[in-house]
């Protein structure tokens, strides 16, 4: 097992305008499951396979260990790879496909089969170990995939969106799965995906990432309630936190009829700022409390809990607003509802031009 270390590592294709990686710092302690997310040609793809030796670095280095392999061929990283795409071996069992590996590098074969049975008990795949892969079901597959690279017993796994080709149920019971299983193993996980919800329930830390840059790096706690920028607020939590440009008058900025103070450190800094607040951090109210109007266009309903989509008008333009609700007593489509924010503190400040919190 080891760490691993991006030291401003770069990666800049050929015609492209901008970096794919733009001088990547990053830190994964021993043992670490970190996920890297971020929306399409974020990069984080790129930084995964950069680790893995399948993509060059331009600029910078790649640690794993106290050894620099920013220029080692992939077979000698110490690595194993778990991709979208199972690449299963379709004339081979399950056992030979999770043995192939070391049977490449002259492992011994009782050394094999002890390995391979291990791994097929530690994923419960010991009654499927004779059968082929299109025998199998997805998950099977994906679980054989993650055989393969058990038995390997590498310094470091890394995983790029192998739960994409799972359905919505499977997904889930899948990714909590790999979770406790990374942690049981201890060994160091770099994994990737697009989905922000897969990202904060399996990671230890979530790094994201955003035209090739990294944006912030934190527990997922952390990155829900402290988001460093817009983009990390905007992206990070579903629905995604409302965000809206607003002006600074006498220290205070308005959400249609609501008056919020804004604090003097912050109103000090601009004439303007990109207000943020989530849908939870927003509750319905009656008349005569203070809050804003809310012309409700949509309703999604999920049972104990729902989210109401509406406008408020915000000078002359409307603004969209989203607003959590129970789900018991939603609103309906069409319905004017006053809302009101919870608390305070609960409301985040950003740079208008820059992004960045204030």
């Amino acid at each position: 097992m080891a760490d691993v270390r991006y030291q401003g590592a770069t990666r800049h294709y050929p015609g492209a305008v901008i970096p794919a990686v733009d001088r990547l710092d990053l830190d994964v302690p021993d043992g670490e499951f970190l996920v890297l997310v971020g929306p399409s040609g974020s990069g984080k793809t790129t930084a995964l396979r950069m680790l893995a030796g399948l993509e060059t670095v331009d600029e910078g280095g790649l640690f794993i260990g106290d050894t620099d392999v920013t220029h080692t061929p992939p077979k000698d990283r110490d690595i194993a790879m778990v991709f979208q795409s199972y690449a299963l071996y379709p004339h081979m069992t399950v056992a030979k496909n999770m043995g192939f590996a070391l049977k490449l590098q002259g492992t011994p074969e009782h050394v094999i089969k002890e390995k391979v049975a291990n791994a097929a008990k530690l994923l419960e795949l010991e009654p499927f170990l004779d059968r082929k892969p299109k025998a199998l079901s997805g998950g099977q597959r994906q679980r054989v995939a993650m055989g393969r690279a058990i038995v390997r017993e590498p310094s470091v796994f890394l995983m790029d969106e192998p739960l994409s080709n799972l359905d919505a149920k499977l997904r889930v019971e899948t990714r909590a799965n790999i979770a406790a299983l990374q942690r049981r193993l201890g060994t160091t996980t770099v994994y990737v995906t697009h989905d922000q919800v897969e990202a904060m329930t399996m990671g230890d830390r979530v790094a994201v990432l955003a035209d090739g840059r990294l944006q912030q790096v934190d527990t997922p706690a952390a990155l829900y309630s402290r988001p460093a920028n817009a983009f990390v607020a905007g992206f990070i939590g579903s629905p995604a936190m409302n965000l809206e440009t607003v002006d600074i008058r006498d220290g205070h900025a308005s959400i249609g009829d609501l008056t919020v103070p804004i604090p003097r450190a912050v109103a000090e800094m601009a004439p303007a700022l990109q207000l943020g607040v989530r849908p939870e951090s927003l509750r319905l109210v009656g008349a005569g409390h203070d809050g804003f109007e809310l012309s409700v266009d949509l309703v999604e309903e999920l049972g104990a809990d729902a989210y109401a989509y509406g406008s408020v008008r915000n000078g002359s333009a409307d603004h969209r607003i989203v607003v959590r609700v129970d789900g018991r007593n939603a609103p309906a489509r069409g319905e004017v509802v006053r809302v009101a924010v919870t608390d305070a503190e609960d409301l985040h400040f950003f740079d208008p031009d820059t992004g960045s919190r204030l």
